[in-house]
């Protein structure tokens, strides 16, 4: 018996130097241009994964579609990405395990009036909105709604593809209001010297935080768990990668939030139509935080509850299962 055991425990610890040593060819990580991104940046410029990847690439997703393919056609490894997404393809059977939210208020409204304060205030106005049907537009209409606003009748939202189509524009004067996410809000208020102050009256004005309306009209925390990391297919079963990769992404994300300068620059290296002042800007309004899936499940499921009842299809048509959530164990 004792033989037997010692073998055992032989063959196991060869199996897991051999898991240690392993090095893929490539690894890819697919993001948008959102600060859930950036971290990610961070790591290839560093080379935090050469431990565990001879080469490692990032695909920017322009689009929730892009990303819907990418996911599908298993073109990526890790994945930055919108957490009711993650959930939708989860649900749908594709093999997408969430690692973490760092993501938790980066949604904001921004505006020509400096007199629109609450959600309320926007009844009847014109508003750009990206990503229709997806996470802004998703949490703006449930917000609305719970402030007793029909999105269909009380006020007239305005579709576009993505962030920087809105903030367009706004500039452009085409829309005097926009629902946005960051970098985006910065990059617009840059874009019409509004920020940091305008010698003159500014031209658009930070408007409505919608995580502080979240927090208010759900008797809650302005916590909401937006985007994060996932990670596909056959490296979710590979241990050790992902664990390289939660340690280096959470050591990236730091360095992000106390570097805003640098983070800046590195982020509009990587993706030119960001704006590296207007990406600094942003860190200081962003809540960013690295939580592990399994810590963040409870905000999660109440996040996805709450889409859930105001559109089923928003998530998939119910919570995520257990698996959904990566842990090491």
């Amino acid at each position: 018996m004792n033989k037997i055991m010692t073998l055992l425990a032989a063959v196991t610890f060869l199996w897991s130097s051999s898991l240690l040593a392993q090095k893929v060819d490539k690894i890819v990580i697919a993001g948008p241009f959102a600060s859930v991104s950036h971290p990610v940046f961070r790591m290839i410029e560093t080379g935090a994964l050469d431990d565990v990847a001879k080469k490692v690439e990032f695909h920017l997703w322009k689009n929730p579609d892009e990303l819907r393919a990418m996911v599908i056609h298993n073109d990526v490894d890790f994945v930055a990405i919108p957490t009711n997404t993650a959930a939708i393809l989860n649900n749908k059977g594709v093999d997408i395990r969430l690692l973490n939210v760092s993501v938790w208020g980066i949604l904001g409204m921004i505006s020509r009036d400096e007199n629109l304060r609450t959600l309320k205030d926007y009844k009847g106005k014109r508003i750009a909105v990206p990503f229709r049907a997806d996470m802004p537009d998703i949490v703006f209409t449930e917000l609305l709604k719970k402030e007793g606003i029909d999105p269909k009748k009380d006020v007239e939202l305005v579709y576009v593809s993505n962030p920087i189509d809105a903030m367009q524009m706004l500039i452009l004067r085409r829309v005097d209001h926009a629902l946005m996410a960051e970098p985006a809000i910065s990059m617009a208020l840059r874009k019409t010297k509004s920020f940091p102050v305008s010698v003159i009256a500014p031209d658009l004005y930070r408007s409505v935080d919608l995580q502080k309306e979240w927090a208010k009209v759900y008797n809650t925390s302005a916590d909401v768990p937006q985007a994060g990391m996932a990670v596909m297919g056959e490296l979710a079963k590979n241990p050790h990668i992902v664990k390289r990769f939660n340690e280096e992404y959470a050591k990236a994300l730091t360095w992000y939030k106390s570097h805003p300068k640098e983070a800046g620059i590195l982020a509009e290296k990587n993706v030119p139509m960001l704006n590296a002042e207007a990406v600094a800007d942003s860190i200081a309004v962003v809540n960013l935080k690295n939580v592990p899936a399994p810590e963040a499940q409870k905000k999660l499921e109440f996040f996805f509850d709450v889409l859930k009842q105001g559109d089923p299809k928003s998530i998939g048509g119910k919570l995520p299962q257990q698996s959904f959530y990566y842990s090491a164990q």
